[in-house]
Order: structure tokens, then C-alpha cells, then sequence
């Protein structure tokens, strides 16, 4: 019996006909920090989005809760797991406040209207981030370490038990790249289970749990740092 909420059985994995990778099963433990961790283009965002239901495998298949991920509605599965992708866009003219409550959605409907739960969790997002005294302003005046920090608000107002994150560390400095590291840890110290792309075998070392090794599509090792 295992404790991992999220598991991928025999998936292959890809982009239209391009197989990026074959036969993979791994589990991602319940309440770690995990990291995927590897070379450049080895797999490491193509199982993530597996993993996140934007991509469907080819055969085998992604398990929540021990059921396919394909047969949970979009908004279950959205208020269980949330992305933040390698890159995002944020629409012209809008103010961070505005963006962050973009994390609301799944718990929108006709007759759940915008509520002071969701306004309690946007908050609490803004302050956690440390972006509420950026809460008016534009998001593309944003410096690159800021827009990051929204863009974690954003997913934390989601207020999902399970966050993935695809390279959230990418075109920062290395101030920045810590700060959002530690502001991760923070999370799962909370009891959210992170699970993050990352190229930086220092960073995945020092604030892991649990490691996915992979290389050429394939999954070469899992377990903690140390071993």
C-alpha cells in the first residue's frame, strides 16, 4: 500500500508523435518536496505536465487517489493539484491583486459566486508571497523576482494540498532563486506536497525530500538526496 496521492503507471509520453518517454512508473510521495531533477530535455517537464493531466499519455496512465486522472472532472483534479508552468503569460493591464484571484476559478460556478472565502485565501496568498504591498500595482511593472512571487500567490490562492511547479526558478538571480526556494519549503513545512522541475542539483539537494532522477526520457533513480 503506498501513500502517494499522485502515480504514474507505464506512461508514454509525449507531443503528438514525437515520444519524448516510455514505459515510466514512479509515485510521488504524500507530503514531500520532491524534486525532477536531470539533464536539459531528458523528460523532466513532459512528466510533469503528465502528472498535472495537460498531457494524456500515449499508453499507461496517471493515477489520483488510486483512480485515473483522466476520469476526475477539470475542477476536482484543479482544486487537488495546481501548476504554475515554466513560462506565464499574464494579460495585459492586469494588477497583481486581479491575477492572484485568477486562482479562485475552481471553486467558481453559477451559483458559487466570488465569496469571503475566496477573498481570505487571495489575502492570505498576497501576505504569504510577501506581495500584498504590491497588491494595486500592474503585474508587467513587476521586476522578474516579484512576477514570480505573484505567480505563486496565484497557484497558493488555489488553495490546492498539491503544488507543481516547472522550472519557478528560471531567468531569476540567485537571490531570487533562493528566496522562492525557501518560500517552497515554507509550504511543505505547512504541509502541502511541492513537487518542482529543477536544473540546479544544489538547490533540488538542499531543499528536497525526494528526488526523480531522470536522463533520455527515462527514470533512473528515485529516493532522498542523501542516498
Amino acid at each position: 500500500m503506498t501513500d502517494a496521492r499522485l502515480q504514474v503507471r507505464n506512461a508514454t509520453i509525449g507531443y503528438d508523435q514525437r515520444i519524448i518517454s516510455t514505459d515510466l512508473t514512479v509515485d510521488i510521495p504524500h507530503g514531500s518536496f520532491t524534486a525532477i531533477i536531470g539533464p536539459n530535455g531528458c523528460g523532466k517537464s513532459t512528466l510533469l505536465r503528465a502528472v498535472a493531466r495537460v498531457l494524456t499519455p500515449v499508453k499507461g496512465e496517471v493515477l489520483l487517489d488510486g483512480q485515473p486522472i483522466a476520469s476526475h472532472g477539470a475542477k476536482e483534479v484543479a482544486r487537488q493539484l495546481g501548476l504554475l508552468p515554466q513560462t506565464s503569460l499574464a494579460p495585459e493591464g492586469i494588477r497583481v491583486a486581479d491575477l492572484v484571484a485568477r486562482g479562485r476559478a475552481p471553486y467558481q460556478s453559477l451559483f458559487h459566486q466570488w465569496s469571503p472565502e475566496d477573498e481570505k485565501a487571495v489575502q492570505e496568498a498576497l501576505v504569504a508571497t510577501r506581495t500584498d504591498n504590491l497588491s494595486a500595482r500592474l503585474v508587467s511593472e513587476l521586476s522578474g523576482g516579484q512576477r514570480q512571487r505573484v505567480w505563486v500567490a496565484m497557484l497558493l490562492a488555489q488553495q490546492t494540498p498539491i503544488m507543481l511547479l516547472d522550472e519557478p526558478t528560471t531567468f531569476l538571480d540567485i537571490a531570487h532563486q533562493y528566496e522562492l526556494m525557501e518560500l517552497l519549503r515554507t509550504f511543505h513545512d505547512g504541509g502541502k506536497t511541492v513537487v518542482t522541475v529543477l536544473h540546479d542539483l544544489n538547490q533540488a539537494c538542499r531543499y528536497a525530500k525526494h528526488l526523480i532522477v531522470m536522463r533520455d526520457g527515462q527514470i533512473v533513480t528515485t529516493g532522498a538526496p542523501a542516498d
